[in-house]
């Protein structure tokens, strides 16, 4: 008998020993299991903890491309969810798997949901995370943006530039820091000033491993090089902590061609007219023969 008939035949029985666990497992791997059991269970090579206090509102399944989608509520704890790791964002995005399972045989089970974490909500010492269906991922704007700015993300695949080209990124420890925002060196040499702005900064070692920020500026102050991000990293990062920190791009033709060399890998149309252009009506002052008004 298979898995999918075991479990009819046992829901069919009339009584029941059902309970639900889920598995999350982050993008870099780390897994985590839950249920809803007052004991754990251990089925797939995943430990489902019972004391995490985790629970999951209705699912909502339809046929078609409609996202199946439901929510889960839990308490923040060393051991379930932390809140400073979902701050890090290190559940951003995280696979989601969620089974009904016959306690008293974990072999009896029926895989219901499968999907990923969406928006995360934390207050009062808990959170509330949405889930959401494999669809999700169709439902989202697709094709070509026309604007004058490049449209690509440095170093992506539309993008194709290596940032790990030398001269266009720097290994370095943190030496002070303040806010979790601001980052102050006695010097970085070989890159001049502006060189990072809206570049990335990424957290190489200690509690924050892996963990990124936007710059925001990159800039020259009283003899020390500041590197600020648009917003705070997570508490955890301290000095001697190492990070690398990569160039930034504005978008524009010009520095693509001059700071990174890659205008043939360019996004976007600098030559498109703009509105001015758009609302432009003749006028008996000027020629309209057409031509240019060079």
């Amino acid at each position: 008998m298979s898995m999918a008939e075991a479990f009819r035949a046992h829901v069919a029985g009339g009584i029941t020993t059902l309970c639900r666990c889920w598995a999350v497992v982050r993008r870099d791997g780390a897994t985590y299991g839950f249920t809803d059991h007052d004991r754990d269970l251990s089925f797939e090579g995943v430990s489902f903890r019972a004391e995490t206090g985790l629970t999951v509102a209705a699912l909502q399944q339809a046929t078609g491309l409609s996202v199946d989608n439901t929510e889960a509520l839990g308490a923040l704890t060393d051991a379930g969810l932390r809140e400073a790791e979902i701050e890090a964002g290190r559940f951003d995005g995280a696979e989601v798997r969620a089974w009904l399972v016959n306690w008293a045989d974990v072999t009896v089970r029926w895989l219901q949901f499968r999907g990923s974490i969406g928006e995360i909500q934390r207050a009062g010492g808990a959170f509330r995370a949405d889930l959401r269906g494999l669809t999700q991922g169709l439902n989202r704007p697709l094709g070509r943006i026309y604007q004058k700015p490049c449209t690509a993300v440095l170093g992506d695949a539309r993008c194709g530039f290596d940032l790990q080209a030398p001269g266009y990124g720097t290994e370095l420890g943190i030496e002070v820091l303040e806010d979790n925002r601001v980052f102050r060196w006695a010097g970085i040499e070989g890159f001049e000033a502006g060189w990072f702005t809206r570049g990335r900064l990424l957290v190489t070692s200690g509690a924050l491993d892996g963990v990124w920020g936007l710059i925001k500026a990159d800039r020259s102050e009283a003899g020390a090089r500041v590197i600020e991000l648009w917003e705070p990293l997570p508490e955890g990062a301290a000095a001697g902590d190492s990070l690398r920190l990569e160039a930034g791009c504005d978008k524009r033709l010009e520095t693509c061609r001059l700071k990174f060399g890659n205008i043939l890998n360019f996004q976007g149309f600098p030559d498109i007219p703009g509105e001015d252009w758009v609302v432009a009506v003749p006028k008996s002052t000027q020629t309209n023969s057409g031509g240019s008004r060079r």
